[in-house]
């Protein structure tokens, strides 16, 4: 029970890594409030936390408005009556083409998601935790956001600036007790993964092989494996740990 009497907010929880995330977060303790952009997705999150004997709520959010994220905090307050931790894990892939073929809303939408949305999880968690005498904030960045990536300009710009949005934010409020670290996930076998093939069975094969044959141990992660990283992280066993950009990745930064 290393989150007992915690209150975690998970973005993107409805499925893939947020949704391992929010099971054993609750089984370790937490209260969660599910946040996804699906209410049939929340829903099933929070009936499965319910019927191990967790604790949860559902808020829909659409993390590219202010206003879904101030929300998911005031649910999190009213309901628990405080938060200790925010995960900003959702995310999107982006439409996988080379930058001059890439439109600016395509740009600005992959931008939105996966880079401001951390920023509003961010902006509307602190003052929260910082009336409840601290708290912990991960982020979900990438090995794209330190390794390039073709096809994943936009993707990957986000990422990268994740990473420095998280040490900035580390570095403001260490004093305040409030931890903040980021995960670099290698390719993780979720429903992300399939929307980044396009579904097309042909890519999604050719890319399986890619990871079996560039990824050091040789496959995708499960993402119970990376919610346990995140799990640590959100623990007293990273108490001194904050700024850092954790690598999850199967040795893919390796090579």
């Amino acid at each position: 029970m290393r989150l007992k009497d915690k209150v975690a907010i998970i973005t993107g929880a409805g499925s893939g890594l947020g949704k391992a995330a929010a099971l054993l977060f609750a089984r370790e303790g937490a209260k969660i409030v599910v946040a996804a952009n699906r209410d049939k997705d929340g829903e099933e999150t929070v009936k499965l936390i319910i019927e191990s004997g967790g604790d949860a709520i559902f808020t829909q959010v659409d993390v590219t408005k202010a206003s879904h994220l101030e929300k998911a905090v005031k649910t999190a307050v009213n309901k628990y009556g405080k938060l200790d931790i925010m995960f900003n894990n959702a995310g999107t892939p982006g439409p996988g083409k080379l930058i001059a073929e890439l439109t600016e809303e395509e740009w600005n939408r992959v931008l939105a998601v996966n880079l401001t949305g951390v920023f509003l999880g961010t902006k509307y968690a602190v003052p929260e935790m910082l009336k409840g005498g601290g708290g912990v904030i991960i982020n979900v960045s990438s090995v794209a956001g330190v390794s390039p990536r073709r096809y994943a300009g936009a993707y990957a710009a986000a990422k990268a600036g994740v990473i420095q949005l998280t040490r900035v934010t580390a570095l403001e409020y260490a004093r305040k007790n409030i931890r903040v670290n980021c995960i670099l996930p290698g390719p993780i076998d979720t429903p992300f993964f399939t929307k980044v093939a396009g579904g097309d069975p042909e890519r999604i094969a050719a890319f399986k092989e890619k990871v079996r044959n560039e990824v050091p141990l040789g496959r995708f992660a499960q993402p119970e494996e990376i919610a346990k990283v995140a799990l640590f992280l959100a623990s007293d066993d990273a108490s001194y740990i904050t700024g850092a950009a954790v690598a999850a990745d199967g040795g893919q930064l390796l090579v």
